[in-house]
């Protein structure tokens, strides 16, 4: 079984496309061999700045001889319908066969496919691979009609077996496939002839390639941190720079310098940033201080002088950039520690979204929710509403400006420097958190306050101008917006229910949605967001702020803010719904299936994602034992007995169990059991303790098997049939309290 070489020769490729182009080379090639009938025992691919590489072990030297058979039309049937069947099969009539069949004599068709050697299947699939490659970008060059993501100057492609090795014949624009390729560009550019993957590697290691991309980054990492840890330092560790840098190279050699000293007070974020953004190197800090002092860059060459030069023009470079850096820090502090909250005024001047207002706008709607939302979280509602104001001033900022990546943590220095308190201060930089499913969650009272009002502000707003998430798109990333609500209220274990947060915020932007209101209409709206503070519910809270607006005779505010008002709940609940959707992702992550999920939905206070997480968990550990899935099933049971009666009798069967009435010994002890369970349950739940009303659910299942096994539900006497299903709907409205079991799958 011969093995297949292919090298992709080019000009540079971007770093960032490179991963994913070796794997786009090993799925399209292996997929074409496969569909045409090449199967292989393994393949790998690898791609450095110059080259994309692919080797696949144990191919077919040919693919197999088919037979297919193709039942057509009967043999009386019309000639276009043989006529249409002929030129599908690509054969004559007089090549079909007849058969007899149970619905008469049919014409069936017999298509012989001889197999075809390897490296004519081959030649095929990596021409239509080459004209067809997903690059994000590609480009032409010369007269040709062939794109490349650089001009495309090599194609090696070998069969070798232990017989030797052959060149796949193929031209494609003018490139033909060889056996030859090429070093290093400066330290050894010129070809050389490969036979087999082994020898092309081992060639390629001679002229100072290293072929496979974790091995160049395991070097770089292995020689940065022993010159760091020379020198008693240590290099600060990014997964992302390493590999970016990998891709830059293809003989990797690691050189460490010096800061100048006039930078080194400078931040060490900045520091850090300014050097992997502009010149991609790693950063060097000092364990003891946390200082960076050095850094590290990674050269493409050996040189005579062991990197001397290299070093010396990269610290020219980094000094200038950072001279940059300083000079926006020091102008920053300026700004800041004179007046911050300029800063903030310039975001009136700052669109966020052509429809929600600028990032003023959001700033004053993100500082009335976090003084609403203060108390849940146990802050400060002034601190909190102070935290808000200011918590995206540093957008303002030089530093921010150049450094986008940088928002927040810069607001943190700034507005420590403007004197404000270290709570409001981490909230600047907290705030964001989290920004995916495994970043940190804020822990701070303050931070957790306006990091939760940001988020719901975020996603009421878009709800209100019906920029909803649809399908894979998400363009305002408010998927990622719910889960940070759901983490920030789960991981900070918050008693939060949302619909008066949510209904008030959709409020404030149906507020400024409404720009030909006047002072009146708006008072009118700052009404019905005080009542709903106060109520806590948004219906009863309209109509109480209507009423008073009709008794004082304003029937146009009362119009006007029932017809804004009449929007908000269906949008508070489509959103409720959509944060719901994002739990259940959360917590079946976490092995907790999404029907478990539902039936604690279907209970009161669902819009306190906390408890509802902490019921569905409760619920989850309960139907893991015997003891709760063999109640699943007596309540089911139970449950199909009562409906299909209700629906016979026409009546509902909820009241009026009596156990005056109970004829067994197995009937009273449920009776009994039941009201256990109540008396168990209610107090309970009243304390969120959902262990303890799963435990007192689950401890029905015996008297409930018990009455089933001893007991005939729809007996002849009317009395006792009436009964028996009253006790049934006792049985459902006593595990339906806990969380709603007809909802849970098998």
């Amino acid at each position: 079984m011969p093995d297949l070489l292919i090298e992709l020769f080019s000009e540079e490729i971007p770093a960032r496309m490179q991963a994913r182009a070796s794997e786009d080379l090993k799925k399209r090639m292996t997929d074409g061999l496969v569909e045409a009938g090449l199967t292989y025992a393994s393949a790998a691919a690898f791609a450095t700045p110059r080259r994309l590489a692919l080797t696949v072990e144990g191919l077919l030297t040919r693919s197999p001889d088919l037979r297919e058979e193709r039942k057509g039309p009967r043999v009386d049937a019309l000639d276009k319908a043989v006529e249409g069947f002929l030129r599908g099969a690509g054969l004559t009539r007089d090549q079909l066969e007849q058969r007899d069949t149970p619905k008469g004599a049919v014409y069936f068709a017999v298509i012989d496919q001889p197999g075809r050697p390897a490296a004519d299947i081959v030649a095929e699939v990596l021409e239509s691979t080459i004209r067809n490659f997903p690059w994000p970008k590609s480009m032409r060059w010369g007269a040709e009609s062939l794109r490349w993501v650089r001009p495309l100057q090599g194609i090696l492609c070998l069969l070798s077996d232990a017989d030797g090795s052959t060149i796949v014949p193929l031209d494609i624009d003018g490139i033909a496939t060889s056996n030859t390729t090429r070093g290093h560009r400066f330290m050894a550019p010129d070809a050389f002839p490969v036979t087999s993957f082994e020898d092309y590697e081992a060639k390629l290691k001679r002229a100072k390639v290293v072929l496979n991309p974790t091995e160049r980054a395991e070097h770089i990492w292995a020689d940065a941190t022993n010159l760091a840890f020379a020198a008693g330092l240590e290099v600060v560790e990014d997964a992302g720079l390493l590999a970016e840098v990998a891709g830059l190279v293809e003989w990797p050699v690691v050189l460490m310098g010096e800061i100048d000293a006039a930078f080194l007070d400078l931040p060490p974020e900045v520091l850090q940033t300014s050097m992997r953004e502009h010149q991609k190197f790693f950063s060097v800090k000092n364990p003891k201080s946390g200082r960076i002092e050095r850094f590290v860059t990674v050269a493409n060459r050996d040189t005579a002088d062991n990197g001397a030069t290299i070093l010396a023009g990269n610290r020219k470079v980094l000094s200038a950039r950072l001279a940059d850096a300083k000079f926006f820090w020091e102008n920053d502090l300026r700004v800041a520690r004179d007046d911050i909250t300029k800063w903030v005024d310039a975001l009136d001047d700052v669109t966020f979204h052509n429809k929600l207002g600028s990032q003023g706008d959001r700033i004053r709607r993100i500082a009335a929710l976090a003084r609403d939302l203060a108390p849940a979280t146990s802050a400060d509602p002034d601190q909190a509403k102070r935290a808000a104001q200011l918590a995206k001033a540093d957008l303002s900022s030089e530093m921010v400006y150049e450094f986008p990546e940088m928002q927040g943590l810069m607001g943190r220095y700034y507005t420590t420097a403007a004197g404000e308190a270290p709570e409001i201060a981490a909230a600047a930089q907290d705030h964001y958190s989290p920004l995916g499913p495994s970043d940190d969650v804020p822990t701070a009272a303050v931070s957790v306050a306006v990091a939760l009002a940001d988020k719901l502000d975020t996603l009421t707003g878009f709800w209100a101008i019906d920029e909803k998430p649809t399908g894979s798109k998400d363009p305002f990333a408010l998927r990622r917006a719910a889960l940070g609500v759901i983490r920030l209220i789960l991981t900070n274990d918050l008693s939060l229910p949302l619909d008066m947060p949510i209904d008030a915020q959709l409020l404030r932007h149906k507020i400024h949605l409404n720009r030909e209101a006047s002072a009146e209409d708006l008072a009118a709206l700052d009404d019905l967001m005080d009542e709903i503070a106060d109520r806590g519910v948004f219906g009863a809270a309209l109509h109480a702020v209507l009423d008073r607006l009709k008794d004082k005779g304003e029937e146009d505010n009362a119009k006007l803010l029932r017809s804004i008002g009449d929007l908000v709940p269906d949008l508070s609940t489509d959103l409720l719904v959509f944060l719901h959707d994002r739990l259940k992702v959360h917590l079946r992550d976490q092995g907790i299936r999404h029907d478990i999920i539902d039936a604690c939905i279907a209970m009161p206070g669902s819009d306190d994602l906390n408890l509802l997480a902490k019921r569905a968990r409760a619920l989850d550990d309960v139907l893991k034992t015997d003891e709760g899935e063999n109640l699943l099933h007596g309540f089911r049971r139970a449950n199909n007995i009562l409906t299909q009666a209700e629906e016979k009798d026409g009546v509902e069967y909820s009241f009026g169990a009596d156990a005056k009435f109970a004829e067994t010994d197995s009937e009273r002890a449920l009776f009994a059991a039941l009201e256990t369970a109540e008396s168990r349950i209610a107090p309970a739940l009243a304390t969120q303790d959902f262990p303890a009303a799963m435990a007192a659910m689950a401890a029905l299942r015996g008297p409930i098997d018990a009455f089933f096994e001893d007991v005939q539900v729809n007996t002849d006497n009317a009395v006792l049939r009436r009964n028996r299903l009253n006790l049934l709907s006792a049985i459902r409205s006593t595990c339906r309290s806990v969380a709603d079991l007809g909802t849970i799958q098998d």
